[in-house]
């Protein structure tokens, strides 16, 4: 599933008349770049919500021949969590794969997508996250999200602790990770917090490189940093 469906008000004022997603980034939308990814990893079907402008994603889909696309219309912006629990009974019984629209990244060594999924496994995990190490990550990322274990299972941060590890926008969960989920709008968050509780929450630290995009000046460092080779591997 790809997520296109947020606000991006971060990004104000240039998704004032578009979705996050469809803003260049190396020339061609953002969304485009994660289909791109998506359909090298040998994945054929895809779902993908939208909300803000959804014509405008409607356009962007109906141009590709691969990924074989379903668009979702949402009329209430349900959030993460809830446009993916919307999104299940097209989703199938199996685990499945979540890219957030608007995420951008290169591979290192092999494919990213493709290493999350040999990592995946049905037995001991719930959701396996890709996490990026914010130090390595040009620009202010915040607080970033996760202490990870030995294991490599995120957990949330005490007060005045440091961060080291970030989201990075992709994501393999299995359907049963939504049993007992609300109704409406949710985040994602509360179910990761009731895999970590069950241990059954995992993640990957990312190889290639990874860009913080949130505001306009972040598509700016972006850009330049592609444009120049300014690219490191995030080890």
């Amino acid at each position: 599933m790809l997520l296109a469906a947020g606000l991006g008000t971060r990004m104000r004022p240039l998704t004032a008349d578009m979705p996050k997603p469809l803003l260049s980034l190396a020339g061609k939308p953002l969304m485009e770049h994660a289909l791109d990814r998506i359909e090298e990893a040998g994945i054929e079907e895809v779902v993908v919500n939208a909300h803000w402008f959804p014509d405008q994603v409607a356009a962007i889909l109906d141009r590709r021949e691969k990924p074989h696309t379903t668009l979702i219309r949402e009329d209430v912006l349900l959030e993460t969590g809830g446009g993916v629990k919307n999104a299940l009974p097209l989703l199938g019984n199996d685990p499945f794969l979540i890219v957030n629209g608007d995420a951008y990244w290169l591979d290192g060594p092999r494919s990213t997508i493709q290493a999350l999924a040999s990592r995946f496994d049905d037995a001991s995990m719930d959701a396996l996250l890709l996490v990026i190490r914010t130090a390595a990550v040009p620009g202010e990322v915040g607080r970033g999200d996760f202490m990870l274990d030995p294991m490599g299972r995120p957990r949330r941060p005490k007060e005045r602790e440091m961060v080291p590890y970030l989201f990075g926008g992709i994501q393999i969960v299995h359907p049963r990770l939504f049993k007992d989920a609300p109704e409406g709008p949710f985040s994602m968050n509360l179910l990761w917090d009731k895999a970590m509780e069950a241990e059954r929450l995992f993640s990957v630290v990312h190889d290639g490189a990874w860009f913080h995009l949130s505001t306009p000046r972040d598509l700016v460092v972006a850009e330049a940093a592609l444009a120049t080779g300014l690219t490191r591997p995030l080890f």
